[in-house]
C-alpha cells in the first residue's frame, strides 16, 4: 500500500493528538515520532505548531465557504441556496469532523494573524447566510416574521454542535442526517406558498425517519 504523503500523514496525527491532549500538551516531536515523518519533514511543511494549527483550521472553513459559495451561484432562488448550504455544511462532518473538535478545543491558541485571518472567512460565510435569508424573506419565499439574524443563528448553532455526537458507525448515515436537518429548516423558513412548490419536494423527508 502507497504511504500517505508526509504533510497528510502528519496532520491526521496533529489532529488525534490535538483533540486528546490538547494543543499545548502536544510537542513538534511528538507529533513527527507518531506520524513516522521527520523534524526536517515536518519544518518542510509547516513553519511552526502554529502554522499546522492553522492548516488544521484553515481547511474546512474554506470547504464550506466554497461550497456555500457554489450553491449561492449555482442556484437561482434563495431556498434552494438555503436548502444546499444546509446540506453541504452538514456533510463536511464526514470528512473533516475532527478538524472542528480541534478548531472549538484549540482555536484559541491561534496567533492573532491566523485568527484574524479565519475570522474574515468565518464573516463570510455568516454574511453569506444573513444574505441568503434576508433575500428569501424579501422575495417572498421565506416567512417575513423570522428575524434574519436569529434564524441565521439558529442554524449555525443546530449544524454546528453536529460534531460533538455525530460518529461515523452511528444510526444515520451523514447523508441523512443532512437530510433531516435540512428538512427541518425548510419546514420553519418557508412559506406555506412556497413549501407547496413541486420543484422544493425535493427539501423534505419522503418518509417519516425511523426512530
Amino acid at each position: 500500500m502507497k504511504k500517505k504523503p508526509t504533510k497528510e500523514r502528519i496532520i491526521e496525527t496533529a489532529l488525534l493528538l490535538f483533540e486528546e491532549f490538547g494543543f499545548h500538551a502536544v510537542t513538534v516531536d511528538r507529533i513527527v515520532k507518531e506520524s513516522g515523518t521527520s523534524k526536517g519533514g515536518f519544518y518542510h511543511n509547516f513553519k511552526s505548531k502554529d502554522e499546522l494549527l492553522y492548516t488544521v483550521h484553515d481547511s474546512f472553513i474554506t470547504y464550506i465557504l466554497d461550497k456555500a459559495e457554489d450553491a449561492y451561484n449555482r442556484y437561482s432562488t434563495p431556498a434552494e441556496r438555503l436548502y444546499e448550504t444546509v446540506r453541504s455544511f452538514v456533510m463536511m462532518f464526514e470528512m473533516y469532523r475532527p478538524h472542528v473538535t480541534v478548531f472549538y478545543q484549540e482555536s484559541i491558541y491561534l496567533s492573532e494573524e491566523y485568527f484574524n485571518t479565519m475570522k474574515k472567512k468565518r464573516d463570510r460565510y455568516k454574511k453569506m447566510m444573513f444574505r441568503v435569508v434576508a433575500e428569501g424573506i424579501e422575495c417572498g419565499e421565506f416567512r417575513k416574521e423570522i428575524p434574519i439574524p436569529i434564524t441565521s443563528m439558529a442554524i449555525f448553532g443546530m449544524t454546528n454542535w453536529t460534531y460533538k455526537w455525530y460518529k461515523e458507525n452511528g444510526k444515520y448515515s451523514i447523508e441523512e442526517i443532512a437530510n433531516i436537518y435540512a428538512d427541518i429548516v425548510m419546514n420553519a423558513v418557508l412559506t406555506k406558498e412556497a413549501s407547496m412548490k413541486p420543484e422544493y419536494k425535493r427539501f423534505f423527508l419522503a418518509e417519516t425517519i425511523e426512530l
